[in-house]
């Protein structure tokens, strides 16, 4: 098991397995979340997580995309964000890749790293060569998956960039 918590340690969990996926997400959401540019997001099978210590409040977000709700699990005493539930996907938990006690626990691949919102993403922000790179979310519809841009090299985000996604979503529709 592979455990994590908040800041003031009241609030502690446990996953098991590596990752299904590592979502890095530049969409505003998750910029907003957690202050930064983008999120890492561990994605697991709900039943691999568990709550070992302490219980979170949660607040319930409508995904502006979706219209769905998204689920942010917190700690109700220093308010750091652990883990997000959804109600489109109601089987899997994202997990703040950042509250793990050991951040670099989990493999990174080219297969399990995935980019989402690019068209979001802020200037100088930069994106690897040879992994899955998305305009907007993966699923574009209910089980309808995006088609991805894959770069030959590193790409530094900025407007042309952003640009470039959207146009390549609006004409890349899986």
């Amino acid at each position: 098991m592979h455990e994590g918590g908040c800041l003031c340690g009241r609030l502690r969990y446990g996953v098991r397995g590596q990752p299904k996926d590592v979502i890095n997400c530049h969409c505003r959401f998750c910029q907003r979340a957690t202050g930064g540019a983008y999120l890492v997001e561990t994605l697991f099978d709900k039943p691999d997580l568990t709550v070992i210590a302490g219980s979170p409040k949660v607040y319930d977000h409508v995904s502006e995309g979706s219209g769905k709700v998204i689920h942010v699990h917190f700690c109700p005493d220093c308010g750091t964000k652990l883990f997000l539930t959804f109600e489109r996907f109601p089987e899997i938990v994202g997990v703040f890749s950042g509250t793990f006690d050991d951040t670099n626990w989990f493999e990174r691949t080219a297969e399990t790293r995935l980019h989402f919102f690019l068209e979001c993403a802020q200037d100088g922000t930069v994106l690897p060569a040879g992994e899955p790179v998305y305009p907007a979310h993966y699923w574009q519809g209910e089980g309808v998956p995006s088609t991805p841009q894959v770069f030959d090299a590193p790409v530094v985000v900025d407007e042309d960039v952003r640009r470039a996604a959207i146009a390549f979503g609006k004409t890349n529709r899986g």
